[in-house]
């Protein structure tokens, strides 16, 4: 790996990093009732707990962000790689790696974020389309059935590497790099909702809109 794919790749990660650490629950929060949402709710600074504490409005403006700043840094990662002519992998992922990363551990909020659903999403939309559209046919019935927001993000979070895989397969693409990125993403999401997957396993998870919802 020659220094121009290093240099480039630090240079990828530290922007994705900074602009995954902007917290728009958080900023949402401060600006719409002047205090901090993660003091409240399941305390997680993420839109379900947005929407749970502050309603419908202050939620719609934190997803458009969280999941915005998802495609942003892939765009720009790939923008940047392409600059420097780097072609070992795909830049986008590594952007989208570090975005989310930041937005788990935001540097600008005291390193406690969310647990990352939108941004990755963000960052699918533009990086796996197709494996995206399948995942939404998939599990928005899921969602709208069960209402538990948490049993939908850990269950597409454990499918995205298989359906990446697959999708490379049957485009006939490499899957070495998606699939390892993917499987990253899917650790990462699955790692931050472990509260949540033991709640879903003992049966104590509530669906979205009870009070004692976590």
């Amino acid at each position: 790996m020659d220094l121009n794919v290093i240099l480039g790749s630090i240079l990828v990660a530290v922007i994705s990093y900074l602009l995954g650490s902007i917290s728009f629950s958080i900023i949402v929060s401060r600006i719409y009732a002047k205090d901090d949402v993660r003091k409240y709710g399941s305390n997680n600074a993420g839109m379900t707990n947005v929407l749970r504490v502050y309603g419908k409005g202050p939620a719609f403006f934190t997803l458009l962000g969280d999941f915005s700043k998802g495609i942003i840094a892939v765009i720009l990662g790939r923008i940047l790689f392409s600059y420097l002519g780097i072609t070992l992998f795909d830049g986008g992922y590594l952007a989208g790696f570090f975005a989310l990363i930041g937005h788990l551990y935001p540097c600008f909020f005291g390193f406690k974020g969310g647990k990352g659903v939108l941004t990755s999403l963000g960052m699918m939309i533009v990086m796996n389309p197709i494996v995206f559209t399948i995942l939404l046919v998939l599990l928005l019935p899921v969602l709208f059935i069960k209402k538990i927001v948490s049993l939908v993000s850990v269950t597409g979070a454990a499918l995205y590497p298989i359906f990446t895989f697959i999708v490379c397969v049957v485009y006939k693409r490499n899957p070495l790099w998606d699939t390892l990125f993917s499987l990253l993403f899917s650790i990462l999401v699955i790692y931050k909702h472990k509260d949540n997957i033991k709640r879903l396993l003992n049966g104590t998870e509530k669906p979205f809109g009870s009070d004692k919802n976590k």
